[in-house]
């Protein structure tokens, strides 16, 4: 017996041969990586949510199109390599591509699990649909569905290609909250604190205009990135890289 808590996420495999990679979401974009010597990356929150999850992979490469009509018909779905999969494909109309999940997913209790597109993942004529789904208990497998953004613009997905994310969220949490406003000025040390960033910010980005050479030397200012307040205290609990496990037999 043992009384740690439930930490288990399974994917029940719902048939054999599921063929669609299932893997902790990685930190890399193709256009963060095509920035000005990797700017993109230099934002931590950005950097933190691509890894924050899961990815599914394509298990092939396919090509989608959508005329513009509101029935399941009005989307074709092509397979340029000749492999097929008939679980992609048009389903609900009005635009949707659906992509059927081979998995059942099992989370702890009390954690649902959020479905949604890649994070950060721009794709030009197609957006990912996102939905929250009750994992905990639910016997039901779901969809990951993409909905076409312009009619008669083929999209192409590349085999491989993540198509899905799934991210674990505390049920209940957004529920629990108490929201409020209230003027900074209301907390005095949070204030200052904001005040003395907000300076040092105006300071540094005037520095680079004028193209000092320490601020240009510096290029950005790191302390988010490195944890540390204003007066340059560190967090304990800072966070620059997420390692969530891989999923093992």
């Amino acid at each position: 017996m043992t009384n740690e808590p439930n930490r288990l996420l399974i994917a029940f495999e719902v048939y054999a041969n599921a063929a669609m990679a299932l893997e902790p979401a990685p930190v890399d974009r193709a256009w963060m990586d095509q920035t000005a010597v990797r700017n993109a990356y230099r934002c931590l929150p950005l950097v933190i949510a691509n890894q924050a999850g899961w990815v599914l992979r394509s298990p092939v490469a396919f090509h989608v199109i959508w005329n513009g009509g509101p029935g399941p018909g009005d989307v074709a779905v092509s397979f340029p390599s000749g492999r097929r999969d008939d679980r992609i494909g048009s389903h609900f109309g009005e635009g949707v591509l659906t992509i059927g999940i081979p998995f059942l997913f099992r989370t702890p209790p009390g954690i649902n699990l959020w479905v949604k597109g890649p994070a950060n993942s721009p794709k030009d004529g197609i957006f990912p649909l996102e939905g929250i789904v009750e994992t905990d208990w639910s016997p039901y497998t779901f969809t990951m569905n993409w909905r076409l953004t312009r009619a008669n613009h083929a999209v192409a997905f590349d085999e491989g290609e993540p198509i899905c994310m799934i991210v674990p969220v505390p049920r209940g949490l957004a529920e629990s909250l108490d929201p409020v406003r209230r003027p900074l000025e209301a907390e005095p040390e949070l204030a200052r604190a904001y005040n003395q960033w907000k300076d040092t910010r105006v300071d540094f980005n005037e520095a680079l205009l004028s193209i000092d050479e320490e601020a240009v030397k510096k290029g950005w200012q790191r302390a988010y990135m490195l944890g540390l307040d204003s007066e340059g205290k560190a967090f304990a609990e800072h966070q620059t890289k997420l390692r969530v496990g891989e999923f093992r037999q």
